[in-house]
């Protein structure tokens, strides 16, 4: 199993409640594929570096997990299509 870290950019004008069922979908993309969720951080509302889809601000959110090395490819393949996600990366943690 390898650790791996996935940063979330979510839009910043949607309700709390509709930014919380987006990250409650990336962490069940996380254990359907056999994934185990250690650590949700978030990071609020920070101004993004250069403008995404008109919008300067964003909601950041970090997800530590454990896994095999195919999950992190199929959880990226999912959130591409995610409409309130802005931004997605997904990096391997060295031991």
């Amino acid at each position: 199993m390898n650790k791996y870290e996935l940063a979330v950019v979510v839009n910043a004008k949607i309700e709390d409640d509709a930014r919380a069922e987006v990250i409650e979908k990336v962490k069940e993309l996380v254990t359907r594929f056999g994934g185990n969720v250690t650590d949700v951080d978030e990071w609020g509302k920070k101004r993004l570096a250069y403008e995404i889809q008109k919008m300067k601000e964003g909601f950041y959110y970090f997800i530590h997990f454990e896994s095999d090395s195919t999950v992190p490819a199929e959880v990226e393949q999912r959130i591409r299509i995610m409409d309130n996600v802005l931004r997605y990366l997904c990096v391997r943690q060295e031991a």
